[in-house]
């Protein structure tokens, strides 16, 4: 049986998303921060502003914050995790310090 957790995905989405206020961008993270993960690759729980979920340790999600700067284009950092008691449980790993190609 999952266990509930004291997050609910729209409290998730306002902690990424406090970091990118912080930064200046807040005007250019226009999207959600992720959605769930199963049979289709867009699921519930969503994980945005408006989300009204609850997340479930075991549940896989993605987290995909972006800016978009217009006229110059934008990054998006794409991770997939399990939601755990404690901590998530990151599936995807890569890099993520600045690359100069």
């Amino acid at each position: 049986m999952r266990s509930r957790l004291a997050s609910r995905s729209r409290i998730v989405d306002g902690a990424s998303r406090q970091v990118i206020v912080n930064a200046g961008y807040a005007d250019n993270f226009s999207h959600g921060l992720g959605h769930g993960v199963g049979l289709q690759i867009h699921e519930a729980p969503g994980i945005s502003a408006s989300a009204a979920g609850t997340l479930l340790a075991g549940s896989a999600v993605t987290v995909e914050p972006g800016v978009y700067l217009p006229d110059h284009g934008g990054v998006r950092i794409e991770d997939t995790l399990v939601v755990c008691d404690k901590a998530p449980d990151l599936l995807t790993r890569f890099p993520k310090e600045l690359a100069i190609l």
